[in-house]
């Protein structure tokens, strides 16, 4: 099957060759994309291939979209295209992101249109106001006011569509939304300003009518702005799993597929510089990749035969073969999107109150504005003029800014935490990470880089070796997995042990011909004078030997431990590993309290000891921490962690540095902080100017320009959130 064949042919041609020919359309992501040098280069490499009918790149986002001739001109072939001058692509799925992306383009439209007919009936008014005061004549007048109809009512009509439907939405389903109040606010403004420019009144409001609209448009494309830019963020990493794969079948042909094709069993070749189109294990080859999309570092990664290697890394060696796991929706690149979703679209307690509060809001704007208007009636005011203060409260207690306040935060937050390598798996995470007195750390895998080497390798049999490897090989524990790296070593292949039983803080067994052997921690394997030993292999006759292991710390341990402290955080290590061990770490990274050799149980126990006195953060890493990251008030866990401990985390970090911990506390310390900033003010807005709206001193225009503007600034305060780097202080 060739590449063309598994693209879906136009609507339109058929095979007989008919000349009605369609263009497609198509999205790529070009991740080495980096100024306008670079922008201009990609339009050009595209457009030089026949069949491209136009070619428009965005830098910030760092795509490109095509129209082309399929006839002429296949996708990989644009792919090709590209990197023939030195860019990696890859081809974004269609309508993955399309709605977000044509949500926005809608609201900017909106937006445009809104501004420049409130601009244009601006002028028009200021006209007529100084015309009052140089004695312009009514026909004048008059004239001006219905030019400035003509422009608003299509305007009003076609910009407040997003408003108008969701106030329908809301009135059929027998409830009150925000979007109620503004509807009616720009509907009675307008419906004023036409009776009294058919009755020659020298009142109108067309302005405040679409200055209110084009207002709350910015603030609403804003807020969508925010949303699109922290889903492509995601989507632009998960495209790079998406394209063709080379799939090898069982008589050695090669044929081409679209990844999404892909099931596990297959085997995939993927040549030098090629992606990994899905999860699997390599089959053959040995080289490097470059896993940064992945972990978060930048150096290239050994594989070998039997290595777990992941969709969206490159292969940056031989030709190597894959057999695939996971692919399309089930790998661990659809997971991280997943979890950014699920991030961005849940709700903090922060979000419910905001939502409950404008749920109340709507109810108490209506009665407030037929309060305002009954009231100015009572007091003799003419019916204009009481539905003209009536319409200034409508419009000027909107409670879009406290509807914003949250949301706008959390995105940006769940935004520029991924882009500090930190995926936050939880909507409320940020809201009890910012919350945290006490950090504790495990060591193996976390505090350290979680690559023991075995040391005392030299003094260990050949059959002890591969007995205790073939246990190590049921087990992700990086013990075992250094173990059975060893073995590999020295013999080349391991054999997989059967019947393993894996105990979570304890170590691994089964039951031999001759007996119960063991692999684990040495005071569970019987062990009692074995000096440095990390573990102990038990044989069936119950002889036992000790395992010495060494693992490094992290890079930047010391530093981002001090840092944690500077802070005034309390700061501790637990671990299952030996004392010694775990002495010498906490030493090394400049912890002073430090407990080792603590089962899953004491764990717990510590935590929940810590609980009824604060509020804990557990970074832990393992089977046998998975109990405690779910005891903990919040968790951490790094990206390499076994998966039961990545579920049990409320957000996952990559890399080999430590410094993501400090970067995701300092970030929920500004989130937090910032939604409070846009709780005071919108709450501040509203005490300020309800009570003025509703004594007759704020027109329609001005209470449109003071209500949007503090939905603006709410979402422009949660931009903020985008300044803050690595390293930077809360």
């Amino acid at each position: 099957m060739s590449v063309e064949a598994a693209i879906p042919q136009p609507h339109g041609a058929d095979s007989a060759g008919d000349t009605c020919r369609e263009e497609r359309t198509l999205s790529l992501v070009v991740e080495n994309m980096n100024c306008g040098g670079c922008l201009r280069s990609v339009e050009k490499a595209v457009s030089a291939v026949p069949g491209v009918a136009h070619a428009r790149a965005n830098l910030s986002a760092k795509r490109i979209m095509l129209r082309f001739d399929p006839e002429q001109c296949a996708e990989d072939t644009l792919v090709e295209a590209l990197a023939g001058a030195g860019f990696r692509a890859a081809v974004m799925e269609a309508g993955k992101d399309a709605d977000a992306d044509l949500a926005e383009r809608r609201y900017l439209r909106r937006v445009a249109i809104a501004g420049f007919a409130a601009a244009n009936i601006m002028l028009l008014s200021l006209s007529v106001w100084w015309g009052n005061a140089s004695d312009m004549d009514e026909v004048t007048q008059a004239l001006f006011h219905r030019l400035s109809a003509l422009i608003a009512l299509p305007v009003v009509a076609y910009a407040g569509q997003p408003f108008f439907s969701s106030a329908i939405s809301a009135l059929k389903a027998r409830r009150l939304n925000m979007d109620v109040p503004i509807s009616l606010a720009v509907i009675l403004a307008t419906a004023m300003s036409v009776f009294q420019t058919l009755n020659g009144s020298q009142q109108v409001y067309f302005d405040a009518a679409v200055t209110l609209l084009f207002f709350l448009l910015i603030g609403r494309w804003l807020d969508q702005r925010l949303r699109t830019r922290a889903h492509g963020e995601a989507q632009n990493l998960l495209s790079l799993q998406s394209g063709f794969a080379t799939v090898i079948s069982a008589g050695g042909k090669q044929r081409n597929i679209p990844a999404y094709a892909l099931t596990p069993g297959d085997k995939v070749l993927i040549s030098a510089g090629e992606r990994v189109p899905a999860d699997g294990v390599l089959l053959s080859g040995r080289g490097q990749i470059d896993q940064s999309l992945i972990t978060g570092e930048s150096d290239p990664a050994w594989i070998d035969r039997g290595d777990a290697i992941h969709a969206g890394t490159l292969n940056l060696g031989q030709p190597i073969t894959l057999e695939v796991t996971a692919a399309d929706e089930m790998t661990l690149l659809a997971e991280i999107g997943r979890l950014m979703a699920n991030a961005e679209q849940g709700r903090t307690s922060y979000r419910k109150l905001a939502d409950r509060m404008a749920r109340i809001y709507a109810p108490a704007v209506h009665l407030l504005g037929a309060v305002t208007f009954i009231t100015w009636l009572l007091l003799g005011a003419g019916w204009e003029t009481a539905l003209t203060y009536a319409i200034a409260v409508l419009i000027i207690t909107c409670p879009c800014a406290l509807a914003l306040a949250v949301p706008a935060v959390q995105i940006a937050a769940a935004s520029r935490l991924f882009r500090n390598g930190v995926i936050l798996k939880n909507a409320d995470a940020l809201e009890r990470l910012a919350e945290i007195d006490t950090i504790v750390f495990d060591k193996t895998g976390t505090l350290t880089l979680g690559h023991p080497s075995l040391i005392n390798g030299d003094e260990i049999s050949g059959k002890t070796l591969a007995a205790a490897a073939a246990l190590g090989t049921a087990s992700r524990h990086p013990y075992a997995k250094a173990v059975v790296e060893a073995a590999r070593a020295r013999f080349g292949e391991v054999d997989a042990g059967t019947d393993v039983e894996e105990r979570p803080g304890e170590g691994l067994r089964r039951i031999a011909p001759g007996g119960e052997e063991r692999l684990g921690a040495p005071s569970w394997c019987g062990a009692r004078d074995t000096g440095d030993a990390s573990l102990c292999y038990r044989s069936p006759e119950g002889k036992i030997t000790p395992f010495q292991l060494r693992d490094t710390l992290r890079p930047d341990a010391f530093e981002t431990i001090r840092q944690l402290k500077a802070l005034g955080f309390k700061v501790s290590l637990l671990s299952g590993d030996r004392n010694g061990a775990v002495e010498e770490a906490a030493a090394a990274a400049g912890i002073e309290e430090w407990r080792g050799e603590a089962n899953p149980a004491e764990k717990i126990a510590v935590l929940q000891r810590l609980g009824r006195g604060g509020k804990t953060l557990m970074v832990g890493d393992g089977l046998n921490d998975a109990p405690a990251l779910a005891q903990a008030h919040i968790s951490i866990s790094p990206a390499k962690a076994v998966d039961i401990t990545q579920r049990s985390a409320d957000l996952v970090f990559q890399g080999n540095n430590l410094a993501p911990v400090l970067d995701a506390i300092r970030i929920a310390a500004r989130a937090r902080n910032m939604a409070f900033q846009n709780f005071a003010i919108a709450l501040a807005y509203n005490t300020v100017c309800v009570p003025l709206a509703m004594s007759g001193y704020v027109t329609p225009l001005v209470a449109a320009i003071a209500m949007s503007t503090s939905s603006i600034l709410v979402t422009v305060n949660a931009l903020r959130l985008g300044a803050v780097r690595a390293g930077e202080g809360t």
